[in-house]
């Protein structure tokens, strides 16, 4: 029963990264439709990323009162329930009313669900499950295509992922007397495991260690989201390639990150945690060499192939380790304020950087993934010297 659990789980992975990359395989095609700016599209954006972190600084408090199960639960239910408003909108404006659930149902659930793995499975099953939100990343466009392709209009590639997701809202539902019965290591788990009062944010931020790691986490989404927003730019811009050898190469950096990923599961076997934050940093750093060095379009294509290699290990490594370092009973709070930091990396740095290179230019692209790694680096170094020593 403990593996159909599991099952579930990576189900909910994949379901979890079915809808991220909708909206931008969908929107140019939608925003003629809407009559708006194609810059319309960060409103969106900013409205599920703002749901998103409150929903995450709250996952603490809705977990240790509902539990696990539970929340996932209806929290992939609203996520449905958004993708099916998404499909039936007419207007900008609903399009944004929309955007509230759903982001306020994706906080939930990936605080929760990261926070069970942690607390429950080995290190290699947090990997791995990480890979399995990038098969649904990667799965959430081709059925966005297949519609538009087909004649269907984005309008049914919006419904027919709610409709995968209300399947996996059935199973969650069915699957609920598990979260209450499973076993590891011989000891009775609860879903809701941890401490019977919830922690406030003031209180969670006070714990030692909580601000650094909370750095980190901002420094690593920040990292990965600079490198998947303006890589292509960078490669136009300063290397001189066409915009299509451009897409093509930096569509590598997410293959860099899926496929570390997958052989990340199998490194957690003879390397703990802190060991695979490390190595992921020391590639980040060689791939942003490689991209600092005038090795021509060879030495560009190796740097981002690096940079993501190097980001796959770091985020699933940084939340199974958070039990470790913080205790059980403290490591729902502290996954959903890491989650919230990482939603404001994610959506303020990216920004950061666009101005920097318009008013000096883009070739300081390696130079601020650079900045950005010696931060999360120092914060994560530190982190380890005021917390729990892992086991």
């Amino acid at each position: 029963m403990f593996q159909l659990l599991l099952v579930i789980i990576y189900l909910a992975f994949i379901s979890l990264g079915l809808p991220d990359s909708l909206l931008g395989s969908a929107w140019p095609a939608m925003y003629q439709e809407f009559s708006v700016p194609v810059s319309y599209a960060g409103g969106i954006s900013m409205i599920i990323a703002v749901g998103t972190i409150i929903s995450s600084l709250q996952s603490d408090r809705l977990t240790k009162r509902f539990g696990t199960g539970m929340v996932t639960a209806v929290s992939v239910l609203m996520t449905a329930a958004a993708l099916f408003g998404f499909s039936v909108s007419h207007s900008y404006a609903a399009l944004c009313l929309w955007a509230i659930p759903y982001g306020l149902g994706a906080g939930s659930v990936d605080a929760s669900l990261n926070n069970y793995v942690a607390l429950h499975y080995a290190s290699r099953h947090m990997s791995w499950l990480h890979c399995m939100w990038g098969v649904g990343a990667s799965l959430g466009p081709y059925i966005m295509g297949y519609a538009l392709t087909g004649g269907q209009g984005w309008n049914m590639g919006y419904r027919y992922i709610a409709i995968l997701q209300i399947i996996l809202t059935a199973l969650l539902l069915f699957s609920l007397p598990l979260w209450n019965r499973q076993k590891a290591d011989g000891q009775e788990m609860s879903d809701g495991e941890g401490s019977a009062q919830s922690l406030s944010l003031r209180q969670v931020v006070n714990i030692p260690g909580a601000k650094e790691v909370m750095v980190s986490f901002f420094c690593y989404c920040a990292l990965e989201q600079t490198s998947g927003l303006w890589a292509s730019s960078y490669l136009v811009l300063r290397q001189g390639l066409s915009a299509e050898t451009a897409a093509g190469f930096a569509s590598l950096f997410y293959v860099g990150i899926t496929v570390g990923r997958a052989l990340g599961g199998f490194l957690t076997v003879k390397l703990n945690d802190t060991q695979m934050i490390r190595l992921g940093q020391g590639i980040i750093l060689a791939g942003v060499v490689f991209l600092l060095l005038p090795l021509g379009d060879g030495g560009a294509l190796a740097g981002l192939i690096l940079v993501g290699l190097g980001c796959a290990p770091i985020y699933p490594s940084i939340i199974h380790s958070t039990p470790a370092h913080f205790g059980a009973d403290k490591s729902q709070a502290m996954i959903g304020v890491q989650m919230a930091s990482a939603y404001v990396g994610t959506c303020v740095m990216p920004p950061i950087f666009g101005f920097i290179a318009n008013h000096t230019g883009v070739f300081l692209f390696p130079v601020y993934l650079l900045a950005i790694l010696v931060l999360m680096a120092a914060m994560h170094e530190r982190m380890l010297t005021r917390t729990i020593s892992p086991k």
